[in-house]
């Protein structure tokens, strides 16, 4: 792998894992700082601020862990750094 091709790699995986940190913030942090109104809405009897404290960061963070492997599976694949 040539220098130019190491340097877009890199930036590529970066700005992956860069996303997928902020997303990490936002719904492990920034959406429990307005569970007060996000208790005005009601999911299934339970209100919202208490369903994303209790399942909805947890199902968001599974989803974000297979949708990184497959990106990031795909940057490897294109690269030509995949495994076999």
């Amino acid at each position: 792998m040539s220098n130019g091709q190491e340097d877009r790699y890199w930036n590529r995986t970066s700005s992956l894992m860069w996303v997928m940190m902020a997303l990490w913030v936002f719904f492990g942090f920034v959406i429990h700082m307005f569970a007060g109104p996000l208790n005005k809405i009601v999911i299934l009897g339970f209100p919202m601020g208490f369903y994303m404290a209790a399942q909805g960061s947890l199902l968001v963070f599974v989803i974000m862990l297979f949708i990184y492997a497959k990106r990031q599976d795909n940057i490897d694949r294109e690269e030509g750094v995949a495994e076999d």
